[in-house]
């Protein structure tokens, strides 16, 4: 190892960050740096503000005090956000409308990364909760600008064993590509998937 090397590229950096519920602060002085070839595992007690710092690391919850240097990122909340009524392929084809791909994005190669090429023209509302998750990571898998960061709030939640390995497997590809990625989670099998970087951890 080259002792001289440049250190990987800073993707993600946040300063001082407070964050506040019910006039009480979670935590102070946050500060945390994600570097290009990271996935951490962002762990904490039930309480501890996780899913609050994740929004607000993705600028969907302002800090209560702080500041955030951000690049491109893409971020999955606990809840899969699909519309029943869509099929797979058209709620993955409104996804990549919505992060400004054109419509001739290939869309297949996203769906068969997470298992679900077959289940592309089924309505939402008929797969179960585990096919749900894994229609929702297939975002995921859409082409994407390089160093993007991804905040991911419970990915591995509803997921069998297949799908486990299937997003261990992304997020150790799009780490050795470059991106980075924080995540929660309360599943052990998700320490398989941390690259470099230790374990961030909130206290409760």
């Amino acid at each position: 190892m080259n002792a001289f090397a440049d250190p990987p590229a800073a993707l993600l950096q946040a300063h001082d960050l407070t964050a506040e519920r019910g006039g009480r602060p979670l935590w102070r002085g946050l500060a945390l740096r994600l570097s290009a070839g990271e996935c951490r595992w962002l762990r904490g007690a039930n309480g501890s503000g996780k899913t609050t710092l994740l929004r607000t690391l993705a600028g969907l919850r302002a800090p209560a005090a702080g500041r955030i240097e951000r690049g491109p990122l893409r971020y999955l909340g606990h809840a899969n956000a699909l519309s029943a009524e869509l099929t797979v392929l058209e709620s993955l084809r409104w996804t990549a409308g919505w992060q400004g791909l054109p419509a001739d994005t290939p869309l297949k190669p996203a769906l068969e990364r997470l298992g679900l090429a077959r289940e592309a023209r089924r309505p939402v509302r008929l797969l179960s909760q585990g096919q749900k998750r894994r229609a929702a990571l297939a975002a995921l898998a859409l082409p994407q600008p390089a160093g993007t960061v991804w905040l991911l709030d419970e990915p591995f939640d509803a997921l069998d064993d297949d799908g486990v390995a299937r997003l261990q497997g992304l997020l150790t590809a799009h780490a050795e590509a470059g991106g980075a990625v924080l995540f929660t989670s309360h599943q052990e099998a998700a320490a398989v998937a941390v690259r470099r970087g230790d374990d961030l951890r909130l206290a409760a």
